[in-house]
């Protein structure tokens, strides 16, 4: 009897165990699931308004060494987090219905331990930075050079020595490097030297990273790419004139599109239609590049960013329409505006809509916009101006939480 009951026992516990063992299975299954549906869902975003001013640029970075970002566009800057008061730049020069101030880059440049930042425009062919007083004072500014007419700028780390150098697109001119000259602390001395990589016509559109898998950052041009030499300041660069992109996008991107250990081209045509990516061949010493359409339906993708923007931890390509690039002289100008992100899936891109409408409703993504975390939850919001206005994109995840978000 005894027996009996313990051979009874043993088989109750045998049969619990199957079955918890059966339940944490289904259990991790569906949490499993619940994971991989979570991180294809689309990214919930929250518009908040911050100004109607018309400047194209905006950058993200703390102008008060409080700690936390703030937003700083155009003529003013605007303290986080809350981003409603707004403080005195200075005056930006307007030439018809644009301002000539198409960055803003933020850079040290005086090695005095606040923010400075650098930027350019178009009509005044000049490049500048401009001091950060640490105050709410107004912000003195400092020729860099007279390289022509400045598309836009971006800022890329040449050398590897961990400091960004100034890169402007000047379609008519040369492309010039601009670096930054340290002290003997190695921090910033309040000046640049100009390096001259490439004599012709830079055209319009710019990019920077390794082409040819040597280690080395190489830089795209419109009409083709030129190749680092080993040390990027004294060497030559060699040109190679493997495509033709049109008005090509700042930036245009260079990065692994398909995973296959070779960095591919994703460029938008900045004014007129079309965003494509082109998927990179290399055969022995020479480079193939097959072209796939991303989006042929909208105009002016004239910048974008290639970053995890739902924390999956692959790299989403974010971008969207300008909003009267050319004050309605572009093709396909009176569409309605808007602004996405591009998910690759494998095999293609698919497009999910942040914002999309007509003027006051749709947003679109300016000359150069910002991607940072402005919220405790460390989801990175995008950070837009134009001539549609200046917006704050809040980040919610794909879990429609509103966690850090003021509206």
């Amino acid at each position: 009897m005894l027996s009996a009951n313990l051979f009874m026992t043993n088989m109750l516990h045998f049969l619990l165990a199957i079955c918890f063992a059966s339940f944490s299975i289904m259990l991790a299954g569906a949490q499993s699931t619940a994971a991989a549906k979570d991180a294809n869902s689309p990214v919930r975003f929250v518009k908040k308004l911050i100004a109607s001013e018309s400047y194209e640029s905006v950058g993200v970075f703390d102008v008060n060494n409080d700690n936390i970002p703030d937003l700083v566009s155009g003529s003013f800057w605007y303290p986080g987090p809350d981003y409603v008061q707004r403080n005195f730049i200075g005056v930006v020069d307007r030439i018809g219905e644009y301002w000539d101030d198409f960055s803003t880059i933020p850079l040290d440049v005086n090695g005095d331990g606040k923010i400075d930042f650098v930027t350019g425009g178009w009509f005044g062919k000049k490049l500048y930075w401009k001091e950060n007083p640490g105050t709410n004072g107004e912000w003195k500014q400092h020729l860099i050079a007279e390289p022509g007419n400045i598309e836009t700028t971006r800022a890329w780390d040449i050398d590897g020595d961990g400091i960004n150098e100034i890169v402007p697109n000047t379609p008519n001119d040369p492309l010039t490097v601009y670096r930054l000259v340290k002290g003997s602390n190695g921090k910033g001395a309040g000046s640049f030297e100009a390096f001259k990589i490439y004599n012709g016509k830079s055209g319009h559109g710019l990019g920077f990273g390794d082409i040819n898998g040597d280690g080395r950052g190489d830089f795209v041009l419109t009409n083709g790419w030129l190749e680092a030499p080993p040390d990027a300041f004294k060497g030559t660069w060699t040109f190679h004139p493997d495509f033709g992109f049109g008005d090509a996008s700042v930036p245009i991107i260079v990065a692994d599109v398909n995973s296959d250990g070779q960095n591919d081209i994703i460029v938008g045509q900045g004014h007129g239609y079309g965003l494509h990516w082109y998927e990179h061949k290399k055969n022995k010493d020479k480079h193939d590049w097959i072209k796939h359409t991303i989006d042929p339906f909208n105009s002016q993708y004239h910048t974008m960013e290639w970053v995890d923007i739902d924390n999956d931890g692959k790299e989403e390509l974010v971008t969207g329409k300008r909003y009267r690039a050319h004050n309605d002289k572009d093709a396909g100008a009176h569409d309605y505006v808007g602004l996405y992100y591009f998910k690759w899936n494998g095999e293609s891109f698919t497009k999910q809509v942040i914002s999309y409408g007509p003027f006051g409703e749709g947003k679109g993504a300016g000359l150069y916009f910002s991607i940072a975390a402005l919220t405790p939850s460390g989801r990175k919001d995008i950070i837009v101006a134009g001539k549609d206005g200046l917006c704050i994109f809040y980040n919610n995840g794909s879990d429609n939480s509103t966690q850090g978000v003021k509206k």
